[in-house]
């Protein structure tokens, strides 16, 4: 990636050549989760985020059966490739599908189906070339194996760690949710990268047990998604979503006596939650997700907001946070 002095700090990524803005674009509610998205709000969207100095943006086949990808191309296609990171994902390819399907709200003539063999994998990278209008993605991860475990490896890493030596592609890695799955596979092979989401939070430190440990001494970057926990950590209200359901009462009491604290410091939640999983030594970059471009310039707002040490001493000494979890200084 060339020099860009309006880029937010970039990160290189394990031992490769690429490297991650500090804070990415998350691009699944682009493809209309839950709702539909319009296509010109989306691509302001984007624009939003490469104006807030974001230069990684994070897709995957599987969103809105390959609609993110599609709009998050045309929405670049003007910028210098040289400047940003893609990253997308391996293990699913899309087959025809009438009407919208799964969390989608947008119905788009296909659905994904699992398929992490090694043939699926460089269907799955021609097919995100072409939607993407691009001839190469830096980042490929293999995505949701957890129960595909020994598949994955054979067939979707070794796919990928062909494209890598080939030049095709710039880092290998993960895009998983269960922390254990994700710290089997990285025990087992080599990878650059793990993105894993909603695991490293406000409200969900189990990365802290097993997985960053191993980041750590293996050498792989992570970047740390569902930093909201799919927005209870950004409106702990009555209704919010914990990981994609409806939040039970304990985890929404949680989530308000974290707020609470935050008030005390004059520090919105969201600011807490944005800036929380950065500070561990794991953590190269954040990535967001947003649908519009008010989403995207508040959480730029949110992880340049001031917060005070002592809010985390506070939380600590709740039994809010993790003791161990290194905080922002």
């Amino acid at each position: 990636m060339s020099v860009d002095e309006s880029a937010l700090p970039l990160s290189r990524l394990g031992d490769t050549e690429v490297s991650a803005s500090a804070v990415g674009l998350g691009c699944a509610p682009l493809a209309g989760l839950f709702t539909p998205v319009d296509p010109a709000v989306a691509a302001a969207t984007v624009d939003a985020a490469w104006d807030g100095g974001v230069r990684h943006f994070d897709t995957a086949p599987h969103y809105g059966a390959g609609l993110s990808e599609e709009r998050l191309g045309s929405a670049l296609a003007s910028r210098p490739r040289e400047a940003f990171t893609l990253s997308t994902k391996m293990g699913r390819v899309l087959v025809d599908h009438e009407g919208a399907w799964d969390v989608w709200g947008e119905a788009n003539g296909k659905a994904s189906v699992f398929d992490f063999s090694y043939r699926g994998a460089f269907d799955a990278h021609l097919g995100s070339l072409e939607r993407l209008g691009t001839d190469r993605v830096e980042i490929g991860l293999i995505h949701d194996a957890d129960d595909h475990q020994a598949e994955a490896l054979a067939g979707t890493h070794k796919a990928l760690t062909e494209l890598k030596a080939a030049g095709r592609i710039g880092a290998v890695g993960i895009g998983m949710n269960s922390t254990e799955a994700a710290a089997d596979l990285i025990s087992r092979a080599d990878f650059d990268v793990a993105l894993s989401a909603g695991r490293y939070t406000l409200l969900d430190q189990s990365a802290l047990d097993r997985l960053y440990p191993l980041c750590v001494s293996r050498g792989v970057s992570v970047i740390a998604a569902g930093v909201f926990n799919s927005g209870i950590l950004a409106d702990p209200s009555p209704g919010a979503r914990f990981n994609y359901a409806a939040a039970d009462r304990r985890l929404l009491a949680r989530a308000q006596a974290i707020a609470t604290i935050c008030d005390r410091y004059d520090t919105p939640l969201r600011a807490a939650a944005l800036q929380f999983p950065a500070a561990h030594p794991a953590v190269a970059s954040i990535l967001v997700g947003a649908r519009t471009p008010e989403e995207v310039d508040d959480a730029l707002a949110m992880y340049a907001h001031p917060i005070p040490g002592a809010l985390w001493h506070d939380l600590k000494r709740a039994g809010l946070l993790a003791e161990e979890a290194p905080v922002p200084s």
